[in-house]
C-alpha cells in the first residue's frame, strides 16, 4: 500500500492526479491521463525535451548518428523492444508517441516505408509534426483503445512505457491485434507489479497473441535513470514550472521518488515483449 510519505513525496498535482486514478472507472482515468500529459505539453514545448521514457542499459550498444548521442539511453530502450524485428520497407505503429523521439529515431535509422506514431495528447502530436520533417514518418491524434485505422493496416506495432496509463488494457490489445497483419509482430514494454504483469501476459494470450520471447529488464532500466539521474533533475529544475517540478520529477523516475523506490524495492518491475499475430 502506498504511504503517506510516498504521496506528499510526489508533489501536490501528482498525488492528487494519482488519488483520482485511482478511484476512477476507465472512461475517467483515460480522460484524466489526456489532461495530464496535454499539462506536461504545454509545460515545456521546446525540441530538445524529446523523450519520456525511463532508458535502458545493456551490452547492446546501437551506432547513433552525433545529433542523437545525448538521448542515447532513451534510444536504447526503443532499440531493445524493436531489437529482433525487421522495420525495412514495412508498415509500422506506434501506440504512445508522446513528444516522437523513438519514433523520428526508428523512421530514421530502421527506414520503414511509413511509421505512424499515434497519441492522445493533441498538444503532443503538433508539437512532432512541427519538429520531425521526415517523409516516412507522421504523427496523429488518436485513442489507444480506438485506433483509427483499419483492420490488417500495419507489419508492426510497437508500445514503449505508456499501456500503465490506458483505463482498459483489453481494448487496447484487441486493438493491436485487429490492425496488426497476418505474421505481423507487437512489440510492448512497460512497468507493472507481479501480479498485474500476470494479468497482462492473460489479456495478451486472450487476444490471440503468441508470446515469442519475453523478460524483465528493471535492472537495466534502474541503471539508466541512475546513469542520468543528476542531468535530469538540472534539466527539470530549468526547464518546468515550479508549481509542477516535483510532480514531473515522479512521472520522471528521479532518484527518491515513489516510482524509482519502487523500481529499487522490487515493487514495480520493468518487462518487455515480443508477441506474433498467427
Amino acid at each position: 500500500m502506498e504511504s503517506l510519505g510516498d504521496r506528499m513525496s510526489m508533489g501536490v498535482p501528482a498525488r492528487i492526479f494519482a488519488t483520482l486514478i485511482k478511484f476512477s472507472p476507465s472512461s475517467i482515468q483515460n480522460r484524466l491521463w489526456k489532461w495530464w500529459y496535454q499539462r506536461i505539453s504545454k509545460a515545456h514545448n521546446k525540441v530538445d525535451f524529446r523523450f519520456m521514457n525511463y532508458g535502458y542499459i545493456d551490452a547492446e550498444k546501437p551506432i547513433l548518428e552525433p545529433e542523437d548521442e545525448p538521448y542515447r539511453l532513451f534510444i536504447q530502450l526503443y532499440e531493445m523492444n524493436i531489437r529482433n524485428i525487421e522495420l525495412n520497407n514495412k508498415q509500422v505503429l506506434e501506440v504512445g508517441s508522446g513528444r516522437g523521439g523513438g519514433a523520428s529515431w526508428i523512421a530514421k535509422s530502421k527506414k520503414p516505408s511509413n511509421l505512424i506514431g499515434v497519441d492522445f495528447s493533441k498538444e503532443a502530436v503538433s508539437l512532432c509534426n512541427n519538429w520531425y520533417e521526415q517523409n516516412n514518418l507522421k504523427f496523429l491524434e488518436g485513442n489507444a483503445q480506438d485506433l483509427p485505422f483499419e483492420d490488417s493496416s500495419f507489419d508492426t506495432v510497437y508500445n514503449v512505457e505508456s499501456s500503465h496509463c490506458y483505463g482498459d488494457m483489453n481494448k487496447f490489445v484487441s486493438e493491436v491485434y485487429r490492425v496488426l497483419r497476418e505474421g505481423g509482430n507487437f512489440c510492448w514494454t512497460d512497468f507493472r507489479n507481479e501480479e498485474i504483469m500476470k494479468q497482462t501476459e492473460e489479456i495478451f494470450i486472450a487476444a490471440g497473441f503468441s508470446i515469442i520471447s519475453k523478460k524483465e529488464i528493471t535492472d537495466e532500466v534502474i541503471d539508466a535513470l541512475d546513469t542520468i539521474n543528476d542531468a535530469k533533475r538540472e534539466r527539470i529544475t530549468e526547464l518546468v514550472p515550479r508549481t509542477i517540478r516535483r510532480s514531473f520529477e515522479t512521472f520522471a523516475g528521479v532518484q527518491g521518488t515513489p516510482v524509482y523506490d519502487s523500481f529499487k524495492s522490487g515493487k514495480l518491475k520493468y518487462y518487455q515483449y515480443l508477441m506474433g499475430k498467427n
